[in-house]
């Protein structure tokens, strides 16, 4: 179980638990590789519940459809995470936490690709949500 934070002045803060340190070295390394979305591709297949791996295989999509997939397997496998670390449907999931980063990637580059094939109405609830999830979102299109 990850840690849900009270605030004072708000709702609930979720921080999700830290990827296994093995999948990081291997997204690391595959990131670095000369193949990355193939390298990348087999990262994800070792680890399925790996964000940040969904939300770099988004990034690195040969196409759009390839990267709308792979974003929204990541959003999708991050609420089955949230809501494993107490997430209730509301409530914080700050990028200052950096075990949320892979989630919120692929929650961004989910708003980003939706909006490149034409689902507008996806796109703007992404990134109502994404405001939502950390008011300060710093990032505007996913750019990895």
């Amino acid at each position: 179980m990850s840690e849900i934070h009270l605030t004072r002045s708000g709702p609930p803060e979720t921080v999700l638990n830290l990827e296994p340190t093995e999948a990081l070295t291997a997204l690391e390394a595959a990131l670095a590789s000369p193949e990355p979305r193939d390298a990348v591709s087999a990262v994800v297949a070792a680890w399925p519940t790996f964000l940040d791996g969904w939300a770099q295989l988004g990034r690195l999509a040969r196409d759009d459809i390839e990267a709308y997939a792979a974003f929204r397997v990541g959003y999708h496998r991050g609420l089955d995470r949230l809501r494993a670390n107490g997430w209730r449907g509301s409530g914080y999931v700050r990028w200052d936490h950096e075990s949320n980063r892979g989630f919120l990637r692929a929650l961004a580059g989910l708003a980003s690709s939706a909006a490149k094939i034409n689902e507008i109405a996806e796109a703007d609830r992404c990134e109502l949500f994404l405001r939502q999830l950390d008011p300060a979102w710093p990032h505007g299109d996913y750019d990895g």
